[in-house]
C-alpha cells in the first residue's frame, strides 16, 4: 500500500536517527565512484493486529503518537515471523499492479529467445516456487523478422506471461548495429522512430492487453544515469521517455505499468533528480544495487548495505510514495568462504520488510563481464537459502 506522508516523515527521522548512530549507509563500491557500465544488459536473448494495545492519551502523547507510528510501519511492512502477511479481497493486486500486503519475487534468468520458457521453468523448479515477475530485456532494432531483441512481447514471452508477470526493459540501443543505426534521445523524442518502432511496440502491447486483459511493467532505458553523453543529456532522456509514454497512451497501450529504474549509486544523484520524468509519467521506481565484492575490487557487503542508502535518498529525494522495485539484486560469491553466498541471501526477508514501500524483488541469476563477476548463485548452500527466502509469506501474494 502507499503511505500517507506524514507517515513518511516519521519513518525519515528514524532512518536519520539510525543513521546517526553509525549505521552503514554505503550504496556504492567506494567513495564517489560507481562500477562501470557493465554492458550485461546488451546480452541478446540476454521479484493480531486486532489485539494491539490501545494507548490511553496521557500527558506522554507525543510519545505515543511516536510508538503508534512505529508500530504502523512495522506492521505495514510485513510480518517478522512465519503468518501469512495478508489474504483476501484487501491483498489482490492494485491497478498498478502493487501487492498491497507483502511484495513480488521475480528474476532475470540467462536465455536465448526460443529457450525463455524452459530456462524459466527450470529456474522454478530451483528456487521452489513459480515466479511471479519475468524480467527480461529488448533493443531498439527495427521490431521485425526473426530477430527477437527488438520485438517487445515475443510469443516466447507471451506464453510465459499467461501465468506470470512480465518486465519488459527497453534498452534505445540496436545491438550489434553500426554506429548510424543507435538511436538517440533527441530522435526518440523528435518522434523519428514512432512509425518503425515505437508505434509498432505501442500496437503488439495494446493488442496483448486486449486479447489477455493482462498488464506488463515496462521500462525505458534502465541505468539511464550510465547513458548519459553517449545517448543525449537528461533534458533529452526525460524528452523521450515522456514521448514514448504520450505516444503509448495516444495508440490506446494502457496496459502498460512504467517503470523507471536506476543504478541506484549515489554519486548520480544529481543526475537521478534531473532524469526524472515526473510523478505523473512514471508508476513505479526501481533500482539495481549488488554486493560485487570482488568483480568491482570493493568490500563485501550485507544485503542491508546494498539496499537501505539508495531506498532512503529515493525516499527523500524523488518519491515519497511510489512502489518501490529491487529491480536487480544479488551477490557475488566468496571463494574463501563458499557459506558466504547463502548467509547473504538468508538476510533479505527480514531486510526487505524493513524497506518502506519497495514492493517487488527480483534476483539476478547471471553474470557481469571481468572477472569475479559472477553474480549467478553459486551453490546448493545458496539455493537452500533462497528457497527459504523466497517462501516466506511476505514473498507470496495473491497474483488475482
Amino acid at each position: 500500500m502507499r503511505f500517507a506522508r506524514p507517515l513518511h516523515r516519521i519513518a525519515a527521522a528514524l532512518r536519520r536517527a539510525r543513521r546517526s548512530t553509525g549505521a552503514n549507509t554505503t550504496a556504492h563500491p567506494g567513495p564517489g565512484t560507481a562500477p562501470p557500465e557493465s554492458g550485461r544488459h546488451r546480452i541478446p536473448g540476454a521479484g493480531p493486529a486486532a489485539n494491539r494495545r490501545r494507548s490511553s492519551i496521557t500527558s506522554a502523547v507525543v510519545v505515543c503518537a511516536v510508538l503508534v507510528a512505529v508500530l504502523a510501519l512495522r506492521d505495514a511492512s510485513g510480518p517478522s515471523g512465519s503468518e501469512p502477511s495478508g489474504t483476501g479481497e484487501e491483498c489482490r493486486p492494485t491497478e498498478l499492479l502493487e501487492p498491497p500486503c507483502g511484495a513480488w519475487f521475480g528474476a532475470f534468468v540467462p536465455h536465448e529467445r526460443a529457450e525463455l520458457e524452459e530456462r524459466v521453468k527450470e529456474y522454478e523448479r530451483r528456487v521452489g516456487r513459480k515466479l511471479d515477475i519475468v524480467y527480461t530485456y529488448h533493443d531498439m532494432s527495427l521490431p521485425e523478422g526473426a530477430r527477437r531483441e527488438g520485438q517487445l512481447l515475443s510469443p516466447e514471452e507471451q506464453r510465459v506471461g499467461e501465468d506470470r508477470m512480465l518486465l519488459l526493459s527497453w534498452e534505445s540501443k540496436w545491438w550489434g548495429g553500426t554506429k548510424d543505426q543507435q538511436p538517440t534521445w533527441k530522435e526518440i523524442a523528435d518522434g523519428d522512430l514512432d512509425a518503425t518502432v515505437i508505434d509498432v511496440q505501442a500496437r503488439r502491447i495494446r493488442d496483448y492487453g486486449q486479447r489477455t486483459g493482462k498488464k506488463v511493467f515496462l521500462s525505458f532505458d534502465l541505468e539511464m544515469d550510465t547513458r548519459t553523453p553517449d545517448n543525449g543529456t537528461p533534458a533529452q532522456y526525460v524528452k523521450a521517455y515522456r514521448h514514448i509514454h504520450d505516444r503509448f497512451r495516444e495508440l490506446g497501450a494502457d496496459n502498460v505499468v512504467w517503470t523507471w529504474i536506476i543504478t541506484g549509486y549515489l554519486n548520480h544523484g544529481d543526475l537521478f533528480k534531473g532524469m526524472y520524468p515526473g510523478d505523473e509519467y512514471v508508476d513505479w521506481i526501481g533500482y539495481n544495487q549488488y554486493n560485487y565484492y570482488r568483480c568491482h575490487r570493493t568490500k563485501w557487503l550485507t544485503f542491508e548495505q546494498t539496499q537501505t542508502a539508495t531506498h532512503d535518498w529515493i525516499r527523500e529525494n524523488v518519491s515519497a510514495d511510489k512502489p518501490l522495485m529491487l529491480s536487480e539484486f544479488g551477490s557475488a560469491a566468496d571463494a574463501s568462504r563458499p557459506e558466504r553466498q547463502a548467509e547473504w541471501y538468508a538476510q533479505v526477508p527480514s531486510v526487505l520488510k524493513g524497506l518502506e514501500g519497495v514492493k517487488a524483488a527480483l534476483q539476478w541469476n547471471h553474470r557481469d563481464p571481468g572477472p569475479h563477476c559472477d553474480l549467478a548463485v553459486a551453490n546448493e548452500a545458496a539455493w537452500e537459502s533462497l528457497r527459504e527466502v523466497v517462501s516466506d509469506p511476505h514473498l507470496n501474494q495473491p497474483t488475482k
